[in-house]
């Protein structure tokens, strides 16, 4: 009579598969992490993002100056967007260009810049939250429901709301 089957052998090779995968993904993201907008940090951007980073910061966002400074800000967008996946722009069919792990970064960039832009308190409704900006976003880059939902449980989990 055989030995009744033990599948933890099995199942312990399966964990380290998914650990492995798992590992493949941080690095990912820690080589995202370390490499994050440094194109803006040498010239064609660097010129750009220095005279126009404390204009838009004193601008509320969205309003007629502050789409006119993008304008002005267009030549060194075009450059960040064409050297960073992170960015929608980046992929000729934006979000459903990027990677599950280029999502992420975008999601923590949005996070980050939502706390540079100028808040509007004079009107309690026009006050952009991160929440609002990505509801914003949703819609000028034509994400899916599904995505949608996924980047706000994603946000939850990160404590980012």
């Amino acid at each position: 009579m055989s030995d009744p089957y033990d599948s933890r052998p099995d199942t312990n090779e399966h964990i380290d598969r998914v650990r492995y995968f798992i590992g493949r993904a941080q690095g990912n993201l820690d080589r995202r992490m370390v490499k994050h907008d440094a194109s803006k940090l040498v010239n064609p951007e660097l010129a750009y993002f220095d005279k126009y980073t404390p204009k838009l910061a004193t601008l509320e966002f969205g309003s007629e100056e502050y789409k006119q400074s993008l304008k002005e800000l267009q030549p060194a967008l075009e450059h960040h967007f064409a050297a960073n996946d992170h960015h929608p722009e980046h992929f000729k069919n934006g979000v459903r260009g990027m990677s599950l792990l280029a999502l992420i970064e975008m999601l923590c960039d949005w996070r980050a810049a939502s706390e540079r832009v100028k808040q509007r308190t004079d009107d309690p409704q026009k006050v952009k939250t991160f929440e609002a900006g990505l509801a914003w976003n949703k819609e000028r880059f034509g994400i899916s429901d599904d995505l949608y939902e996924i980047l706000l449980n994603t946000a939850r989990e990160l404590e980012m709301l």
